[in-house]
């Protein structure tokens, strides 16, 4: 069943933004990123191979499928000193400025860089600032004040990250050396990057560090692992929508519904500016590692489920590493566990033709651009219903998702259709 419709008018003008506000030096972002599909690759489990070399063989392949920024998981040197599993995690980073030779010498990186370069693609770089590994460069080369100790004068864990130290944010000096080793990055080229656990450092930090980077690299795309609204202060572009990751999750157990979304949008627009990029997602590698499968949270309700993720109003979509193949497989996360082969299916068609409809229309944008939510009323109470209209740019684009494992009706434009269980529909008009 073809559920992606376009009705074209008399007038496209889908290179129009939505809003009067749509000069560049007005903007809140970069012009690039308004309307972009972000894809996570998990350089070590991508390919058989699992190198910088064998990873830049598939990006022809994601430039196909419509991505425009490609965010790789961390490619720094792993620490020795209570590595978890044989490989350790790609979060407990030995050296800043270097790369996992697992994946290949900085030269490689290099190569992979101007090979997206090359496509159109923007590469963003997994940056770990709360916390290096417990045998990290720093800790062997820098004062001790550079990370936070605990009575007995040793580095201390978070969580149940044993594999970990702690940076203490009170020291001017490693804070500079910070911005600098971000700098290494901006300067081979890099787009930009994705802040691990954003949160738990200090705002005053990213608020003075990232429009210092953008005085230099005004092109700077930012996302922050996090959703408080003070990330967007003078900082991120983008931040992680987590509360509706899990809301997503418990519609498709039939907890939730319709009412509890519209609850949540209102919230989300009351809470967060209203240019802040929303980071929107059925599957990402920690969810996929240690939550499951989007198949195994979301059962038969996947599509309609991501579907949201890329149509609700300030979102800007993710697809993690074997998502546009339907690979309902979780990745070992300190072992190599390689995707064994690579297709095209009705996932690879699915997702392509939802980010054609992001790219299509301008009503769809991010942040301050994106035309705002109207809920469609005319529906059955297990039908979600909404459309997104902007006048300027002449775009309307209207969205039905069933809540529901039953089939129901809906009337649209005068006519009737049925949606199946979890089915949808999406009328696009220009």
């Amino acid at each position: 069943m073809k559920k992606l419709v376009y009705l074209l008018a008399v007038i496209c003008l889908a290179a129009i933004s939505c809003t009067s506000n749509n000069t560049k030096t007005e903007s809140a972002h970069p012009e690039w990123c308004y309307n972009t599909v972000v894809y996570e690759m998990n350089v070590r489990q991508y390919t058989p191979e699992g190198t910088f070399a064998a990873a830049a063989e598939h990006l022809p392949r994601l430039k196909e499928l419509g991505v425009d920024i490609v965010w790789l998981m961390p490619i720094y040197p792993i620490g020795v000193l209570e590595r978890k599993g044989t490989l350790g995690s790609y979060y407990a980073i030995s050296d800043y400025c270097a790369t996992n030779p697992e994946f290949g010498s900085l030269e490689d990186f290099d190569a992979f860089l101007a090979s997206a370069h090359n496509l159109g693609l923007r590469v963003v770089l997994d940056w770990v600032a709360n916390h290096t590994s417990p045998d990290a460069k720093w800790i062997r080369e820098c004062p001790a004040d550079w990370y936070v100790r605990d009575e007995n004068g040793k580095t201390i864990v978070q969580y149940d990250w044993t594999d970990i130290a702690k940076l203490n944010y009170e020291n001017m000096d490693m804070r500079a050396e910070m911005e600098k080793a971000m700098r290494f990055w901006l300067e081979r080229g890099v787009d930009g990057f994705r802040c691990d656990m954003a949160c738990e450092v200090p705002f005053d930090f990213w608020q003075t560090t990232i429009p210092a980077l953008r005085g230099d690299y005004p092109e700077l795309y930012m996302l922050a692992e996090g959703e408080h609204a003070e990330l967007h202060k003078d900082s991120f572009d983008a931040s992680y929508a987590w509360e509706l990751h899990h809301l997503l999750n418990a519609i498709a157990r039939g907890e939730k519904g319709a009412a509890e979304l519209k609850e949540y949008i209102a919230k989300d627009a009351a809470t967060h500016p209203k240019e802040a990029f929303r980071l929107m997602f059925t599957s990402n590698h920690d969810e996929n590692s240690w939550a499951g499968t989007e198949f195994e949270r979301m059962g038969d309700a996947v599509k309609a489920m991501a579907v949201l993720t890329f149509t609700l109003p300030n979102g800007q979509p993710l697809i993690y590493t074997g998502q546009e193949m339907g690979w309902n497989k979780r990745f070992e996360f300190f072992e190599k566990d390689h995707i064994p082969a690579w297709e095209q299916n009705e996932y690879t068609t699915f997702y392509k033709e939802l980010i054609a409809l992001r790219h299509d229309n301008p009503v769809l944008s991010a942040g301050e651009r994106g035309g705002a939510i109207q809920y469609i009323e005319s529906v059955p109470e297990t039908v979600f219903a909404f459309e997104r209209k902007c006048e300027e740019c002449n775009n309307r684009v209207a969205v039905y998702v069933n809540f529901s494992a039953e089939p129901t009706s809906v009337v649209i434009d005068g006519v009737e259709h049925t949606l199946t269980g979890w089915d949808y529909k999406i009328i696009a008009t220009k």
